[in-house]
Formats: C-alpha cells, sequence, structure tokens
C-alpha cells in the first residue's frame, strides 16, 4: 500500500494510523501457520480417509474471511468496537447455551452447534467480546457516578463461566477467569478484593480436580507420567528431542504420522521436530513482540477504556499461545486449545481474527477523545 499523508480517505488514515509491524507480525504468524498445516495435516487426512490437503484447503477458506474481519473491525472506532462486542455478546451468549441443548459431542465435550455448511464453537467468540463489554463496564463505572458496571461486569463473568463449564471447557473458563480479574484488577479494584478472588480461583482449581474426572486424569497424569496414557505428550517431546537445533527439514518430520491432533493442539511440535529449536524460539519471540508491543500502545492512551480492552485481548491472545506451547513441552496438565494463527481450527481462527481486529482499532493513533474517535 502506498498512500500519501495527506490522504484522508477511509483507507489512508487507516494506514497511517493503524500499527503496521503488529499488522506485519499477524501476517507472519498467518503465513507459518498455513505452511505448517501444509506439513502437518496430510498424515491426519489420510488417516481419517479425507484428501491429502483437506485441512490445508479448510484453513485458507477461513484464514481469508479471519484476515478480512481483522482488516474490517480495525477501521473502527473505540466506540464502533464496544457496539461490534455487545452484539456479538448478545448472539454469542445464546448460541453458547444452545451447545447444551442441540450441540453435538466430541471427546466428551459438547461444545458445537451445526449451522449450514459448517459447525462452529460458538464459545471461542465469547472470549474477545466478553473482554470489551466488561472493560466498557469496568470504565463505565468509574466515569458515571452510581453507573453498576463492577456489578454488571461480575455477573456477566458469572452468567458466561457458568455455561462454559456445563459444557464442559475449563480451559475457556480459565482464559475468561485471568481477563475479567486482569481488568478488575486494572480498573482499581481494592487490594483486598484481589486477595480474596486470588483465593477464590485457586479454590476453583482445587474443586475443578475434584468434579470434573477429565481434569483430575490429565493432573494426575502430568504429576505422575506413570499413573495413565501420556501417549501424545510423550512423542511430543520425542519430536523436540528429535528436532534438536536446526530441524530435519520441512516435511521430514515423523511426529505428524503418529499424533491425532498434530495439525492442531500439537502443531507446536511439528514445528520444533522440522524447523528446530531456533524457529520455536522465533515463534515464542514473535508471539512476545505482538503481546509486549500492544501494551506499549494501550498504556500510552488517556482512555480507560482502551486500556482495559486492549489489555483483556492482549492477555487473551498471549495466555493462549502459553497454554498450548506449554503443553505441548509438558511444562502444564494437556490442554486442547490452538496456538494462535498457526493450528489449525475454523472457528478459533476467525475469533482470532476478530479479537487482533479489535486490538489493530483501539491501538491505533487517535487525536482527542478516544470515546469520539
Amino acid at each position: 500500500m502506498n498512500f500519501a499523508r495527506t490522504d484522508h480517505s477511509i483507507l489512508g488514515r487507516w494506514w497511517w494510523t493503524i500499527d503496521r509491524w503488529t499488522l506485519l507480525a499477524l501476517a507472519v504468524l498467518s503465513i507459518t501457520g498455513t505452511l505448517l498445516i501444509a506439513a502437518a495435516s496430510p498424515a491426519v487426512a489420510v488417516h481419517l480417509g479425507l484428501d491429502n490437503f483437506f485441512f490445508v484447503e479448510h484453513h485458507v477458506m477461513m484464514l481469508i474471511p479471519a484476515g478480512a474481519l481483522t482488516i474490517g473491525i480495525s477501521l473502527l472506532s473505540p466506540r464502533g468496537v464496544r457496539r461490534v462486542a455487545l452484539v456479538m455478546m448478545l448472539v454469542t451468549l445464546p448460541l453458547v447455551a444452545a451447545t447444551l441443548v442441540v450441540g453435538f459431542e466430541i471427546k466428551g465435550a459438547t461444545r458445537w452447534i451445526h449451522v449450514p455448511g459448517m459447525s462452529i464453537q460458538p464459545s471461542e467468540f465469547i472470549k474477545p467480546c466478553f473482554a470489551v463489554v466488561a472493560a466498557w463496564l469496568f470504565a463505565r463505572q468509574r466515569m458515571v457516578e452510581g453507573f453498576p458496571g463492577y456489578i454488571i461486569a461480575s455477573l456477566l463473568y458469572l452468567l458466561t463461566a457458568a455455561l462454559l463449564l456445563m459444557q464442559p471447557d475449563l480451559g475457556m473458563t480459565f482464559v475468561v477467569s485471568a481477563v475479567f480479574f486482569a481488568q478488575f484488577f486494572l480498573a482499581g479494584l481494592n487490594i483486598v478484593l484481589v486477595a480474596v478472588m486470588g483465593m477464590l480461583g485457586i479454590s476453583g482449581l482445587i474443586g475443578a480436580y475434584f468434579i470434573f474426572p477429565h481434569v483430575q486424569s490429565r493432573i494426575d497424569r502430568f504429576l505422575d507420567p506413570e499413573a495413565g496414557d501420556n501417549y501424545q505428550v510423550q512423542h511430543s517431546l520425542d519430536a523436540f528431542m528429535n528436532g534438536g537445533l536446526w530441524g530435519r527439514g520441512p516435511g521430514q518430520g515423523t511426529v505428524k504420522m503418529t499424533l491425532p491432533d498434530a495439525h492442531a493442539d500439537f502443531i507446536f511440535a511439528v514445528a520444533g521436530e522440522e524447523m528446530g529449536l531456533l524457529f520455536c524460539l522465533a515463534l515464542v519471540g514473535l508471539f512476545t513482540f505482538i503481546v509486549l508491543r500492544g501494551f506499549s500502545r494501550v498504556s500510552r492512551d488517556d482512555s480507560l477504556f482502551v486500556l482495559l480492552a486492549g489489555s483483556g485481548l492482549l492477555i487473551q491472545f498471549g495466555l493462549q499461545a502459553v497454554i498450548n506451547m506449554a503443553s505441548s513441552l509438558h511444562l502444564m496438565p494437556t490442554k486442547g486449545m490452538t496456538l494462535p494463527f498457526i493450528s489449525y481450527g475454523g472457528s478459533s481462527l476467525l475469533a482470532l481474527g476478530i479479537g487482533m481486529g479489535m486490538m489493530l482499532a483501539l491501538t491505533r493513533k487517535r487525536f482527542g477523545s478516544a470515546e469520539d474517535a
């Protein structure tokens, strides 16, 4: 793109106010993800009786609208982002509730529903819209005397967490909870309440161990590898050991032949085996760059809403990446969560496109009040 600084068209203003370095980093992640899926997915597709490049084609088909959503939403003002998030919240919450009635089960969880032409996971779309709506409620209470923003945000969180736990989806609940508590803290929560919420969070994790058998099993296997089947984790660790510093080379890995989720939850292991340690460190550096640069930009904004919403979106993005990579390296119990813009996944990719579009919109350079922008 080549726009003059005097160009006052929508695209011209967008080009000179958007964070082009973050946009470039997201594009590099997307291209890298497509290449890794092209390497990892053919073996999975053949095992399932599908065309060799079924997952690659489907990923690209989802990547195009995800990219369009990122660009389109990044054109919005903070007020536009807030309105989009509110509409999404009003649509996705009933859809998440609907999964409990009309959803279908995969691997013991009921998180997906059929819509014409595809299946979607509504809970993925809860993450970005919840972060923005909760941020607006927190900021609104600080700006408007008597507005019960903290109470409404807390009730919204409890409703969202309850619906996610009923699926059950403890990982998504953990991410949403982390965003909510972080935003509450940044909004000026009393230090005593911070300690109380921290204790409640720890109590919730302990309770999940005793309430959900699959959580107990994963934690037991993490703490004691002899306590159960660690097939996927062990093969993932073997992949990193086989890859060494430089990797075996593109397409030369073997872990994708034996891991059923090599193109999704364990794609980081494929990257480790075929591209090596240095490539994986560069990938970690790319995620770190996006998160830290985003925090740097929102921290300079005068709007509390922009600070809270941008922080929530960045925490989601970074935490999701950390959970996926830590699971592959056996640094935490396994959790089925995609690596942002790298793993295969339609709903996840679209939701990430929306979330990063919102983040880019909030971190654009503005002149005047963010509420009026």
